[in-house]
């Protein structure tokens, strides 16, 4: 089982591989399940705009959509992220892009490990474990 970094944006690729792909699986062994086959994957908005839209039926702009092949407690998914939600919310947040998009990632992956993020409680949690696993890079 293994974990894939992609980008399909142009001029940006993932620095650091290893470093991220065993941060990623320290969080899922944290979580106590196994680290299956995962893809994270960065595109452009519009094209995270035509996923949500049709996967989802979705119309409008997000920074992460995660799509769940989990079984048991094996993690298995993909994990599509736009760079620019990612480039704006850095900047919004007066933080380096690295550090967002590492957010981007371990909350993608927290879905996966079934965190929600749909109630306030749920999003404190979420928000609460995010910044617990970004503690650990």
């Amino acid at each position: 089982m293994a974990i894939f970094l992609h980008s399909e944006v142009p001029n940006f690729s993932f620095e650091k591989k290893k470093i991220i792909k065993d941060w990623l699986r320290e969080v899922i062994l944290s979580e106590e399940s196994l680290v299956g086959d995962l893809n994270f994957i960065v595109v452009s908005d519009e094209e995270l705009l035509r996923i949500n839209q049709k996967f989802l039926k979705h119309d409008y702009y997000t920074d992460v959509i995660t799509f769940n092949y989990n079984v048991k407690a094996l993690i298995s998914g993909d994990v599509y992220m736009s760079y620019e939600r990612i480039v704006e919310n850095a900047q919004n947040f007066s933080i380096p892009v690295i550090l967002e998009l590492n957010r981007v990632m371990v909350h993608g992956l927290l879905h996966l490990l079934g965190y929600k993020d749909e109630t306030r409680d749920q999003k404190e949690e979420i928000r609460s474990k995010e910044n617990q696993y970004l503690a650990f890079l």
